[in-house]
């Protein structure tokens, strides 16, 4: 397994306490947790003086990690115990008007209280943060995470203290050439504590991980494994699925692992009807709680099948940007007020784009019937030939992969967005899709390409990343980026694999509001038009087994200036940043009950 957190695990100078390197705790929320959220205490430091001295050595002590409490006799240039408070989880973008535009470093502290016991771990778990965290409890190093949208945790037991102790985040959101994203992208950089963070009460010996689903080779069959921390054999572990009537004990490993295999027929989860049971995961001292769906996905030539039964994804793409208030969306109301958008619009599929959402978009989709297209951010121009720069892709996948491996509702692994044709763009692809369907062979491989433009009217897809993928997905901006919404009527498509196609991306900017003619731009009547023409078009694509328009909401972007249009959005959502419909929403709305009734 790919490590997934860089810890410091050596003494430290600045004490004798140390954290451990831990994996991932699978299904964090159901365990006995301590909230973290809420009021947390910070500090911006541009030029991080709180974390290098003048030298730019870093510190040992002196740090703003210590949380030194000001007094009149010190020479101490920080107070976290007087400085402004903001809610965590949220992004300081939104939350601090001076800090709209800040890419750097912000210092987060909080106090919280603990009660000691021997027979518990105490694993101090972050949903995300954006991007490069180090994290401090009780002024010592806890460890370190690289990537701003996947979760991590640290064994913090031994820096934890009876009663009173805080935490201090470093967090810095500057981007770099070799980061993945990189430098140049098209969404806002919010930076912070961007989910939740509990503070988990485990057993010394606990389940971290486990894996329950349909068996792939064998009809009526779920099967799956369970996994503890210590690779400890000859302890009892159980799977429970009452509904089914299914309690089945196992005994784990050498390594601390325990495989089952249940016959079972049950019933299936689909959009229409997203049955979900109850599967408890158990040993002596732990029970942990999930909701579990059962299906199969699998593409057969062009055609994509869920349970065996052709489908086509009514899709659409989605940010993880809160609805009405903008800054970076993460609450069950965020996602529910999002995934119901979609609903409305007719969708059996959204995809979450470009970096894996937070676990309550996938969890409330998984319930409401919605497929998931799930994505890590290797978007447009990567340094494809630096080592580390794959090292740090293949971890977000790994840990994308490894957090929702049990959400039926994820039918696709997407490994990139729009990138530039090379041999080295192809190594580097080529090992993520690989590397994906080591980690998880029960999904289908897509990725976002982009279109070859031909002569003639005739629009020729190729990529040499076809062979690796199970979906050809391409994303084309007809009427917007290139030609104009005539040129559809004419439009030819040359797509030469035996794959089902997905259309991942289209549309075009429109100000909510705006009115004129259908001929003229950023007006909701072009944007409706382009969007008449386009989903006219996309009945003549062989093949062509699902669309996710670009983009259900106007989301914050940097690149987006033009004056009283876009002022920092970007307007190709159905639905305004206030929530209020365009006139193209109703247009994809009506195309796709169309759809409905033809695959019914």
């Amino acid at each position: 397994m790919k490590k997934i957190v860089m810890l410091c695990c050596t003494f430290l100078l600045m004490g004798k306490a140390i954290a451990q390197e831990v994996p991932l705790v699978s299904n964090i929320a159901a365990r006995n947790n301590i909230t973290l959220n809420g009021k947390w205490s910070y500090i911006v430091d541009p030029l991080e003086n709180g974390y290098y001295d003048y030298r730019l050595m870093p510190f040992k002590n002196n740090g703003f990690f210590e949380n030194k409490k000001w007094n009149t006799t010190d020479l101490t240039e920080y107070n976290f115990a007087t400085s402004a408070t903001m809610d965590i989880p949220s992004d300081w973008n939104s939350k601090d008007e001076r800090l709209f535009f800040y890419e750097g470093t912000v210092w987060f502290q909080k106090d919280f209280n603990y009660k000691k016991d021997t027979k518990t771990k105490g694993i101090l778990h972050f949903g995300a943060v954006n991007y490069d965290a180090k994290v401090y409890v009780n002024g010592k190093l806890a460890g370190t995470h690289v990537g701003g949208y996947t979760p991590f945790n640290f064994d913090v037991t031994n820096l934890l203290v009876d009663g009173n102790n805080f935490v201090v985040v470093k967090v810095d959101n500057k981007r770099h050439k070799d980061n993945v994203p990189t430098v140049n992208m098209d969404w806002w950089n919010y930076g912070g504590i961007t989910r939740d963070v509990t503070l988990a009460q485990v057993p010394n010996t606990y389940v971290e991980d486990y894996l329950v689903q349909l068996d792939k080779k064998e009809k009526g069959k779920i099967s799956g494994w369970i996994k503890l921390n210590d690779e400890t054999a000859n302890q009892s572990v159980s799977v429970s699925i009452p509904e089914l009537k299914i309690k089945k004990s196992v005994t784990t490993d050498a390594k601390g692992m325990a495989y089952f295999e249940i016959k079972s027929n049950p019933v299936l989860w689909t959009p229409e009807k997203p049955k979900l049971y109850e599967v408890t995961i158990s040993k002596a001292d732990e029970n942990i709680v999930d909701q579990i769906g059962f299906r199969t996905i699998e593409t057969k030539g062009k055609e994509i099948l869920l349970n065996g039964k052709k489908v086509f994804l009514r899709g659409i793409s989605i940010h993880e940007e809160a609805p009405f208030r903008s800054g970076r969306g993460w609450s069950e109301d965020d996602a529910i007020t999002l995934l119901n958008w979609a609903k409305e619009l007719g969708c059996n599929y959204v995809r979450l784009a470009h970096y894996p959402h937070n676990e309550n978009m996938v969890r409330q989709a998984e319930k409401m019937g919605i497929m998931i297209w799930s994505e890590v951010p290797v978007y447009w121009t990567i340094s494809w030939t630096n080592p580390d720069t794959y090292a740090n892709a293949e971890r977000q996948l790994h840990d994308m992969i490894y957090r929702d491996k049990n959400r039926c509702g994820i039918v696709i692994w997407s490994i990139a967005n729009e990138t530039p044709h090379s041999d080295e763009r192809d190594i580097f692809l080529s090992k993520l899709a690989k590397y994906a369907r080591t980690q998880d062979n029960t999904r289908l491989i897509s990725m976002a390409m982009e279109v070859t433009k031909s002569p003639n009217n005739v629009n020729t897809l190729h990529d040499n990343m076809n062979e690796f993928v199970d979906i050809v997905s391409f994303n084309q901006y007809l009427g917007w980026y290139r030609g104009t919404n005539e040129s559809c009527k004419d439009m030819q498509w040359v797509i030469p694999y035996n794959k089902p196609v997905i259309i991942s991306e289209f549309g075009g900017e429109a100000l909510q509001g705006l009115h004129g003619d259908k001929k003229e731009r950023w007006n909701e009547e072009y944007q409706e038009e382009l969007y008449i023409q386009n989903t006219q078009m996309f009945n003549r694509i062989e093949g062509l087994a699902g669309v996710s328009p670009w983009i259900l909401v106007d989301f914050r972007s940097p690149r987006r200036q033009l004056p009283n249009i876009q002022d920092f959005f970007n307007r190709k959502g159905l639905i305004s940043d206030q929530g209020i419909k365009k006139k193209a929403f109703y247009v994809m709305k009506n195309w796709y009950a169309q759809k409905e009734k033809e695959y019914k």
